[in-house]
């Protein structure tokens, strides 16, 4: 594991593209994230992009100009397919190459300028794909903070469980039900025991939440059997996304005895559309989030490079737009910010452990960090940690409370990476509206 600066990393750097050139754009030249996408409401195949300022360079289109040789020319070609779970499984080397041909392409001294301004796509009139076929995924619990938080409503005494500091635990989530940003889900429906009762009851869910989380898309995978050292896990690794893990509270507390998460969370995954890849954030790597006197990691999670570099400071936000709000030409309301550099569990170590055992990843393979809450009450990541598990209703600027999600709540997930001396970074969103459950399932 090493951290690289190269030329598409200078702060200096300007592209053609005006729009990505301004100070407040996600998206400029150092960025160049991927997404599938096609005009919106056309019939047009689904194929690879990157985001540059507010518009999209279809690299569908690029691929027929032929610009590239090589390495770059492979990875191009990968690039412009309807997913890019092959573009995932070339080598990293490959990657970097692609990525510093896109970078010289699109700067303001290319000689392709005036030949490629046709083939950008606004941003506004795009619609979204998933970014790959996902065979498999898994959800992390990185968040210290959000596993003391969450455990001291359940088990005040000993709010993290004995095994917390030792590895990153996870369980295997349900890959068929994730969905890209924009796309709304229906309210889940399934068992739950309301409080004190001796009988469970069968309805939609009461308790529905949001989870702040961070999608990991796997690049290179590896052979059955075989392990991924810490050392290299990073290597394995395409980019980054975010993604809202939603559950269903009072379902999951149900059934979660003793074989953990089912009907409360298989119902919908959110990511956003846009992948950033591991490459463009290397200028904000920080140390591990660890105490100097917290517990020894086990060698095969350890590192002097995951000590030293194994966080990425990403700030992380999520806002709220009720139905209502919506109605009354209202703002979404920010209900709060953390940051992932927070995390307890880097996504090297998340990797390593993941395969320690011989587990084979994908390429196209997802994980998620988990809820990321930080050590302050406005930092929560979560609705159950925000209201105390329900107890303390919040109040919204439109006078409405909330405990948990309403119908026609829209919730959506930003993040951006900014440091003095280097372009801003950023994820786009991950967003989506809670539609009424399906009385039919209820019947």
């Amino acid at each position: 594991m090493s951290i690289v600066l190269n030329s598409t990393h200078d702060p200096a750097l300007r592209s053609w593209v005006a729009s990505a050139n301004q100070s407040d754009t996600e998206f400029p030249i150092q960025n160049l994230p991927f997404a599938i996408f096609r005009r919106a409401g056309s019939p047009e195949a689904y194929r690879g992009g990157i985001a540059i300022g507010d518009q999209i360079l279809d690299l569908r289109a690029l691929n027929l100009h032929g610009p590239f040789s090589g390495g770059a020319a492979e990875a191009l070609s990968a690039a412009a397919e309807p997913s890019f779970n092959r573009l995932m499984g070339l080598p990293d080397s490959v990657l970097t190459i692609l990525r510093t041909a896109l970078s010289k392409l699109l700067r303001t001294d290319s000689p392709w300028a005036a030949k490629l301004h046709a083939e950008l796509v606004p941003q506004s009139a795009a619609e979204y794909d998933l970014p790959a076929r996902i065979g498999n995924y898994t959800d992390f619990y990185t968040s210290i903070h959000h596993a003391t938080s969450v455990g001291r409503l359940f088990r005040p005494q000993n709010p993290l469980t004995p095994n917390y500091r030792w590895m990153p635990i996870a369980y295997h989530g349900r890959a068929s039900s994730i969905i890209v940003s924009e796309q709304g889900f229906h309210r889940p429906v399934g068992q739950s025991l309301p409080a004190g009762a001796e009988r469970p009851v069968f309805g939609p869910s009461q308790r529905l939440d949001y989870e702040l989380e961070v999608g990991v898309f796997v690049g290179r995978g590896n052979a059955l059997g075989e392990s991924i050292p810490i050392s290299s896990a990073e290597r394995h690794i395409f980019g980054l996304c975010l993604l809202n893990d939603w559950s269903a509270r009072d379902l999951q507390s149900w059934e979660a005895q003793p074989l953990g998460p089912f009907l409360g969370k298989n119902f919908a995954t959110t990511i956003s559309p846009w992948i950033v890849t591991l490459e463009a954030l290397a200028p904000f790597r920080a140390p591990l989030a660890r105490a100097p006197d917290d517990l020894e990691m086990l060698a095969y999670l350890d590192s002097p490079a995951v000590r030293q570099y194994g966080a990425i400071d990403i700030e992380l936000e999520v806002t709220l737009q009720t139905a209502s709000m919506r109605a009354r030409d209202l703002p979404p309301e920010r209900l709060s910010r953390s940051n992932f550099r927070q995390a307890y569990w880097s996504i090297a170590q998340m990797l390593a452990h993941h395969t320690v055992g011989g587990c084979n990843l994908l390429p196209g393979d997802l994980l998620g960090s988990g809820t990321q809450s930080g050590p302050a009450p406005a930092e929560a990541g979560s609705l159950l940690e925000l209201s105390a598990g329900g107890t303390k209703p919040m109040t919204l600027a439109s006078g409405e409370t909330r405990r948990f999600l309403a119908d026609g709540d829209c919730v959506t997930l930003r993040a951006a990476c900014s440091r003095d001396g280097y372009a801003r970074i950023g994820f786009g969103t991950a967003s989506a509206i809670v539609l009424p459950a399906q009385v039919g399932a209820v019947q």
